[in-house]
Order: structure tokens, then sequence, then C-alpha cells
């Protein structure tokens, strides 16, 4: 018996689509799920976005958002916690923060999950890096471990708790070292 190819979505039907929990993303005609978030996935998201926003936002610099559907360069995806300068958030007409953000975010981050392909969560880096995003990372819970990708240098691991993570230039007043995301799970 033949199989039939598995059908591909457009992107405008995938749009059009109710949202899932856990999130859907478009990849390159497919819909993928994410993993739903782990404790340790859960807790780190939690406190960064905060943490950060307690810097960025409060001085109007940037605002990171968690679990935001960002549609660009043909997919649709939503990182765990994305960043954006203040000047690029997305806005409606009234001012307010949009339903749509439809660019990268300045700064991607993604939580690995047990169970979560890290190849597909790297391709979701890479994608915002090729798309401007200034920086990407991801945090291994199990590894204690962040990469750090850029656009135009090479990855890096941080594995020391004492460790300063970079960030990107916009957010140089956003210090943190390995050793306090990690100290979130205790």
């Amino acid at each position: 018996m033949v199989q039939a190819p598995p059908q591909t979505l457009t992107l405008a039907a995938f749009l059009a689509l109710p949202e899932t929990k856990p999130a859907s993303e478009y990849l390159e005609g497919r819909v993928i799920q994410k993993p739903m978030p782990k404790g340790k996935h859960s807790v780190i998201q939690t406190e960064l976005a905060p943490v950060a926003n307690a810097v960025l936002r409060t001085a109007q610099i940037a605002r990171a958002f968690n679990e935001l559907r960002c549609t660009f360069g043909g997919r649709s995806i939503v990182p765990d916690t994305s960043i954006f300068l203040w000047s690029r958030i997305s806005r409606d007409a009234d001012g307010e923060i949009a339903d749509r953000f439809e660019s990268a975010p300045d700064w991607t981050i993604e939580v690995l999950s047990p169970g979560q392909s890290q190849t597909q969560v790297t391709r979701n880096i890479l994608h915002c890096l090729k798309h401007g995003s200034s920086m990407g990372w991801l945090i291994d819970p199990q590894e204690k471990s962040i990469l750090v990708f850029w656009p135009d240098r090479p990855t890096e691991i941080f594995d020391q708790p004492e460790q300063r993570l970079p960030v990107p230039a916009f957010a140089e007043a956003f210090q943190l070292t390995l050793g306090e995301v990690f100290a979130w799970l205790a």
C-alpha cells in the first residue's frame, strides 16, 4: 500500500487555525507542536522575563515577552522568551501592544525541555539571527549550560557558574551570571 505524503499548509492557513496549548509552530510547511514545559523549563522562563524587564522595560530600552508568536521569514515560531527593542514593539492603532508580531525578536531565548529536539530549537534561533536578531540563547537546564549564538561570530558555551553571560549591546545594563540563572531552580 502506498501512503500519501504528509500534507503541508500555507503560512496563511496555519495562522487561521486556532491556537494550541502548548503552542504549535509553522516551519517550512510543517506544523510542529512544542512540548509542554517541564518544571525546570517553566521556572527559568518564568523568572527570566521579569528580571530582564526590571532593567530593560523600566528604562524603555526593550521588553521581554514569554511565549509570544513571532511570524517572519516564512515561519511562525513561539520562542520561550522574545526580547524586542522598545522602538520595535508591535503596536496597534491605539498605541497598545499589538496581537501580531511580524518580525524577529531582537534577542531570542529558548529553554530546552526534556525530550525536545535541540536541533529544532537551534534551527529557530538561527532563523531569528538570519532575520535580524542580535543574539540567541539556548538554555539547557539538564547540562546547566547556555549556548550563546550571534549572527556574526561563533557560538559559545557557558557552563561555569561565575561566568557573566553576554547580552546584546542594547541590553548592556542587564547583567546576569550563569550561576544566577540556575540558582532559580533551588
